[in-house]
């Protein structure tokens, strides 16, 4: 048993990896694929907000899907289709072939986000102690190395399939082998009963009780897209950076939210789940603060520095929490609560700008700064009583956790 734990930990980080690698190597490559299909500025962001809205429907496909196929299959076979898919929008040369490579992509990435969180909080469960963030940390090292090959890609003037093929060519393959390894959760070992919510059964999906998690799950990315699209321009139009330094402070986000995230499993064992939620945000809280209030890029970069170790924690302990709530219908939890990832990268970024333009950028920073600091008004959601985690709260280790995909 504790091998197949074990197997099945290692080869589920190695998928939040790949699709750490495969996301950064589409959304930093943007430019590039707008010259090479001759994509205007005006229908850029249709082909972008396309994505998310189509990744949602994936997500919400999935949330059926999984009554009658286990999440490891899934897994195993959107995780193909997202590398093909990425693959197809570097070496494709017309507008209809982006667009069906896109929507692909789109697609498949919202069943690959859902069925990943799905076997995560299962085998969270399974070890009865949290290593949800590690999960995540494993996406956050995917997407560094997936900017840096994008950078070298760019650097060297290189083709997008030059730079997608060989990605494609070694990830491809080590998933599929991965899967093997892929551990499903089994519903039946679980209790009829939650402990959280007032006897809510573990089995139903109460929309209710969900919301304040998808709440969080909506401001956590907002806060996340307003780092990715509005960092290089704020600190170099509002900050007066230089060109190269404004390039900084996402690299430093994407480096801290690696370094939170790694060690982040620990405090919430320490500490418990609330705990880490409500400083992680307080700390991104802070951050926004800084950021708004900063005189110069350097007390800038420390702000974006303080956001990526506070929204760091913020989703995988709102994906751990979902599965607490409704043990016996934790598939759905996740799909559900998965939508709203993609919400809140919609909105966010042009909720910065209608505001940085039409009022400041400085002013704009505020906004996300209060909801996330909404979140730490939801803390107590995070973490049922019997199900706590950390120090003395650990529950005992599940006897079953399933057959798992292809035979195991």
């Amino acid at each position: 048993m504790t091998d197949v734990l074990r197997r099945g930990r290692a080869s589920l980080a190695f998928g939040f990896f790949a699709q750490g690698v495969a996301f950064a190597l589409l959304v930093t490559r943007i430019p590039a694929v707008q010259d090479r299909y001759g994509v205007s500025d005006t229908l850029l962001p249709v082909f972008l907000a396309a994505v998310p809205i189509l990744a949602g429907a994936g997500s919400v496909t999935t949330e059926q899907l999984v009554k009658r196929v286990r999440p490891s299959r899934l897994l195993r076979w959107s995780q193909p289709v997202v590398l093909l898919a990425l693959l197809g929008v570097g070496a494709g040369d017309r507008m209809a072939v982006l667009a069906a490579a896109l929507a692909v992509f789109g697609l498949s990435v919202g069943a690959l986000d859902a069925s990943m969180n799905m076997l995560g909080v299962s085998l969270q469960r399974a070890y009865g102690r949290s290593i949800m963030l590690g999960f995540h940390a494993a996406y956050s090292l995917g997407g560094i190395l997936g900017a840096s090959l994008a950078w070298a890609g760019a650097h060297w003037h290189l083709a997008l399939w030059v730079s997608y093929l060989p990605v494609v060519l070694v990830l491809l393959p080590l998933a599929l082998a991965g899967s093997r390894w892929y551990v499903d959760g089994d519903p039946a070992a679980v209790p009829e009963e939650s402990g959280a919510g007032g006897g809510v059964p573990g089995g139903t999906l109460v929309f209710r009780t969900l919301l304040p998690l998808c709440l969080v799950m909506t401001f956590a990315y907002i806060g996340d897209s307003t780092v990715s699209n509005w960092s290089a321009k704020y600190l170099q139009d509002t900050l007066g950076s230089s060109e190269q330094l404004a390039t900084v402070p996402y690299n430093v986000y994407m480096v801290t939210t690696l370094l939170g995230r790694a060690i982040g499993d620990r405090g919430v064992r320490r500490s418990g789940a609330a705990a880490v939620v409500r400083l992680g945000a307080l700390t991104a809280g802070l951050g926004f603060a800084v950021v708004a209030a900063a005189p110069g890029a350097w007390v800038g970069m420390l702000g974006f520095t303080l956001l990526g170790l506070g929204l760091c924690v913020l989703v995988p302990q709102t994906f751990a929490a979902a599965g607490r709530l409704f043990p016996g219908a934790s598939d759905a939890a996740v799909a559900r609560l998965n939508i709203f990832n993609y919400v809140g990268f919609l909105v966010g970024s042009p909720l910065v700008g209608a505001l940085g333009d039409a009022w400041s950028y400085r002013g704009a920073m505020l906004v996300p700064m209060a909801l996330v600091l909404v979140t730490s008004v939801y803390a107590r959601s995070f973490v049922p009583e019997p199900d706590r985690y950390g120090g003395g709260h650990e529950r005992p280790r599940t006897a079953d956790v399933g057959r798992g995909s292809n035979g195991l």
